[in-house]
């Protein structure tokens, strides 16, 4: 293409993960950012050079072709469908949506829009990640029944800016008693197994370390998926310990573990034989881009969140859906909503709606 796709990122804070992958990514060239905090935007834009500097959202749209949206949660929706309608892509941050009711507005806007939309679910480009679900595609793992995935990081400094009052997350995170925040756990086991989750039923530890908050401080969710398939979730940003996330898979061939820290290292054992190290693996099955990785991969340090922005640009050049499209994004994104309910209801399974093409009318025609 003769002319740069110019993007604009929506949040300084977050938002400057994403100014060196696309630096180096040869079609696209960062052009504006916008944030409320002058001051923030002065340091990110004197920092990265960025001339075009706003914080009226509305102001940064008329100027960009693609919008990275790494902003508050609830924001996501709202600034989407605003993007969308506009004709620009979309680069959402996770979650894809805070309830139902955005999750079908999001499908609405999508289906409608000649743009494309992706959400920037970041561990299921982890290299660890990528070399599992490669092992599950090529049989080494059989037929896999069972996976893990855990998100423990104590938050509660950021429950609260410089001045005591309560940002975005002392609600839209830990405000609400369910398995919030799902995705960043539920999106790559759930990348492995290829498919979504049908059902859900959730539990919780009760509140211990911070009773301010209605999230219980270990919030559980076993999900099964639409081959009777069993994954469990874990989700904790209140108790005090070390951040940490973990993923184990089960299959009839072979079983991987994650790392839980202390100097632990991912194993795997194939045909009930011992350990051995995951990374032993890595030259084999990794896609050629990581072991042989471009001039432009390795400008931007060989990460995951450059194959992931190059996968968008890819689909955008292509015409063709991005990896992580809009229904996909809500397949990692509902399960979560929908635990609210069944955590209410003391751990009842709670059926998880699938916002297809089409469907989003019938759930918004059905409330």
């Amino acid at each position: 293409m003769s002319e740069k796709f110019r993007v604009g990122i929506v949040g300084a804070g977050r938002g400057r993960s994403y100014f060196s992958p696309f630096a180096a990514i040869a079609e696209t060239e960062v052009i504006a950012i916008c944030d409320l905090d002058q001051s923030a935007l002065d340091q990110i834009g004197n920092q990265y050079q960025i001339k075009q500097r706003f914080t009226n959202y509305d102001d940064l749209l008329d100027q960009v072709d693609i919008v990275v949206l790494a902003t508050p949660e609830n924001l996501h929706v709202p600034q989407s469908v605003q993007a969308l309608r506009a004709g620009k892509h979309v680069i959402s941050e996770v979650t894809a949506a805070v309830s139902l009711d955005q999750c079908a507005e999001l499908v609405q806007a999508v289906e409608s829009s000649s743009a494309q939309y992706m959400m920037a679910e970041n561990l299921c480009y982890q290299k660890s990640n990528i070399l599992i679900r490669n092992m599950v595609q090529q049989g080494i793992f059989g037929d896999i029944y069972f996976g893990e995935g855990e998100y423990v990081h104590d938050i509660k400094s950021l429950h609260h800016d410089g001045q005591g009052n309560p940002t975005w997350r002392y609600y839209w995170q830990v405000g609400i008693n369910r398995c919030n925040y799902a995705t960043h756990s539920l999106g790559p086991v759930l990348d492995w197994f290829g498919e979504r989750v049908k059902s859900v039923c959730s539990l919780g530890t009760g509140v211990h370390t911070d009773p301010e908050h209605a999230m219980e401080d270990t919030v559980l969710m076993l999900c099964k998926t639409e081959s009777d398939c069993l994954i469990k979730i874990r989700i904790d940003m209140l108790s005090t310990r070390p951040a940490n996330s973990y993923f184990s898979l089960q299959g009839t061939k072979a079983c991987y573990e994650g790392t839980r820290g202390f100097g632990d290292q991912p194993k795997i054992s194939i045909e009930g034989e011992a350990w051995q190290p995951f990374s032993n693996f890595e030259s084999e099955f990794l896609p050629d881009r990581w072991t042989k990785p471009s001039a432009e991969a390795q400008a931007a340090g060989v990460t995951g969140e450059y194959f992931e922005l190059r996968d968008f640009i890819d689909a955008l050049l292509n015409g063709t859906p991005p990896p992580l499209n809009v229904y996909r994004a809500l397949d990692f994104t509902v399960p979560g909503l929908v635990s609210e309910e069944s955590i209410a209801n003391g751990g009842t399974p709670v059926a998880v709606p699938d916002f297809r093409e089409g469907l989003a009318e019938k759930y918004l025609a059905g409330k």
